[in-house]
């Protein structure tokens, strides 16, 4: 989780991971510098000295991950799904889905701090859009497009197909993966559940 040019002490990279750790299961709201302290086995007053607030501590746990670790494994594993040529939407949804539970599962403590912060930080979205969400919507709506020349997607802007598509994908990703990990879930039903769904309310025909 740490970039080589951050340049951190070995006390920092504690308190950065403690606070990770703690952040993602209990929310930034909730946690406090004292457990963040105990957690990583240092006075509260060494968190204050490297960090003057906690939500300078939160800035620093997410947007250099963000900027140099996230972005350019997001983008790259994207792109692996965005470069291939499909023959229908659904399975470029399909492929999307299981490029994005890999992608998840892997980094899944920071993506639970992006998704349970980022409504909340206007400085952190921000950094989001600039960094990933702006490349990121652009090679959708050309695929969209791609997909609506062929005819096998109704007559609607890129945009309100990709908010679709999303939000469809997030609810499943965000009670799966962050809100309630530990129910008996069946990924291949609700991926296929995922891809009707879509498929009634986009797909022509």
């Amino acid at each position: 989780m740490f970039t080589d040019d951050q340049k951190l002490t070995e006390k920092q990279k504690g308190i950065l991971a403690a606070a990770t750790e703690l952040f993602a299961e209990k929310g930034y709201a909730a946690t406090s510098t004292s457990e963040i302290a105990k957690k990583a086995g240092v006075a509260e007053g060494t968190i204050f000295r490297h960090y003057k607030t906690k939500k300078e501590l939160l800035l620093s746990v997410v947007s250099p991950v963000m900027v140099k670790v996230l972005a350019p494994i997001i983008k790259r594993d994207l792109n692996k799904v965005l470069d291939q040529e499909f023959e229908t939407y659904q399975e470029f949804i399909r492929a999307m889905i299981e490029n994005r539970i890999e992608f998840v599962q892997s980094n899944l403590p920071l993506i639970r701090i992006l998704i349970q912060e980022l409504p909340f930080h206007s400085d952190l979205k921000e950094q989001f859009i600039e960094h990933i969400g702006k490349e990121v919507l652009g090679r959708f709506r050309q695929i969209v497009k791609h997909y609506q020349a062929k005819g096998q997607i109704i007559d609607m802007h890129p945009d309100t197909i990709i908010r679709m598509t999303g939000a469809s994908i997030l609810s499943y990703i965000v009670p799966r993966y962050v809100l309630i990990p530990e129910a008996n879930w069946n990924d291949e039903e609700e991926i296929d559940r995922i891809i009707h769904i879509l498929s009634t309310g986009i797909a022509t025909g």
